[in-house]
């Protein structure tokens, strides 16, 4: 897990405030008032270490991007960017080959989490902790899906509007579940978390 040391945060005049599911609450508002307290809870997000190294890669470019948004809050929606490609490139790892050619694009692949993998809500540690949902924007049913928010984030200004509360979590959870029989496998020979 990164604690991203390397990269100094000063001060705020005024705390950073964010819509972020809290433990019993899908609709709470999370406030720091110091770096140090941001950059922990960024770091506290990180991903199991025995998920392929190029996904991590990308899922900490995410973290990067969201503890940088301490400077520039804007940038967290760069983050978000990042870590949807992060989860796109973990689902075409691990999903890729089970659909038809013509149905492989992103949506697709998180609807068959759902539906051929038997993900649920309690697979997803942050809606198991917060309450509310996400199967909907993976399943197609809630719009905007993650494919959808990828794709807006991608082709239109990644900058504009509020940051989506928890999408970082909520990525990090899907990854680990993503692969979790590579995690599984992992630790039976005892590499570690």
């Amino acid at each position: 897990m990164s604690t991203f040391s390397h990269i100094t945060l000063e001060g705020r005049d005024e705390p950073l405030t964010l819509a972020w599911p809290a433990t019993g609450n899908a609709a709470a508002f999370l406030h720091f008032d110091r770096a140090d307290a941001w950059r922990g809870f960024i770091a506290g997000l990180g991903m199991d270490r025995r998920i392929p190294e190029i996904i991590q890669r990308k899922f900490v470019r995410a973290q990067t991007l969201y503890l940088l948004g301490w400077i520039d809050f804007s940038l967290i929606k760069a983050g978000e960017l990042a870590a949807l490609i992060a989860l796109e490139r973990a689902v075409m790892d691990r999903h890729g080959g089970e659909l038809l050619k013509r149905k492989r694009g992103f949506a697709a692949r998180l609807k068959h989490m759902v539906t051929a993998d038997g993900l649920t809500g309690r697979d997803i540690p942050t809606v198991e902790r917060c309450g509310g949902t996400a199967i909907g924007q993976l399943a197609g049913d809630v719009h905007l899906t993650l494919a959808e928010r990828r794709n807006t984030l991608a082709y239109g200004d990644p900058f504009d509007g509020l940051p989506t509360g928890s999408l970082l979590e909520l990525v990090r959870d899907l990854i680990n579940y993503a692969y979790r029989d590579c995690i599984a496998e992992a630790a039976s020979l005892g590499a570690p978390t």
